[in-house]
């Protein structure tokens, strides 16, 4: 037992789910806010179909929050309708704007803008794609949505459908990381990260990247 978390009460648990793989996820490209808004493929469709059985077999959940972009939209209803819940939607868990990027993988942002895409790894502040968000506006929104969830939803579990950007923010924030971990994450289509709240203001992140209910569902 971790001693410095023992004796606090329930804490307000967010099961943090990315959303399932849409076309432009096998190919790593970047897929954001403001490109297309793609759907679920079919094996995104397929992901989301299993992660709503193995959280309804574990009753893991009294919310599903979601982004309002279609892809993750599709993903929590899919789970939502396993659990008997509505999907509610909050603006703030959308992905990022990732500006003339959107559509690119990363071999392609580094040779057509090699300059920008370093000033993007190396500080928060750096606008990806010449008009996109910064990490620093993603973790502003992000902060927000979850302190409101943490004020409606104080001791119950909350699925919180979204993306790579707004996710791996979520748990940057929850370890207190700097902005540099982002890029040394995993968080891969339809995983499940857990992050505990307690109400002292301490955190405990409880499970990273677990895509263990996708073994027969890829």
């Amino acid at each position: 037992m971790n001693l410095a978390l023992a004796d606090r009460g329930a804490p307000t648990t967010l099961m943090l789910l990315r959303h399932g793989e849409t076309a432009l996820t096998p190919e790593k490209r970047l897929s954001g806010s403001g490109g297309s808004d793609p759907v679920l493929s079919e094996a995104g469709r397929r992901q989301a179909e299993a992660v709503g059985r193995v959280l309804a077999a574990r009753g893991a959940a009294q919310v599903v929050v979601s982004s309002p972009l279609r892809r993750a939209q599709q993903t929590a209803e899919a789970a939502a309708r396993r659990l008997g819940l509505e999907v509610q939607v909050d603006e703030g868990l959308t992905e990022a704007d990732f500006g003339s990027w959107e559509g690119l993988t990363f071999t392609e942002v580094r040779e057509r803008y090699p300059d920008e895409l370093a000033a993007w790894l190396s500080s928060p502040a750096a606008v990806p794609g010449g008009t996109g968000e910064t990490f620093t506006a993603i973790a502003r929104r992000a902060s927000v949505s979850r302190d409101r969830l943490l004020a409606r939803y104080e001791g119950q579990t909350v699925l919180v459908v979204s993306h790579v950007g707004v996710l791996r923010t979520l748990v940057r924030l929850a370890l207190g990381a700097p902005p540099e971990s982002l890029f040394r994450m995993e968080l891969s289509a339809a995983s499940l990260s857990t992050v505990a709240y307690y109400g002292d203001g301490n955190t405990s992140v409880q499970s990273l990247n677990d895509t263990s209910h996708l073994v027969d569902h890829r």
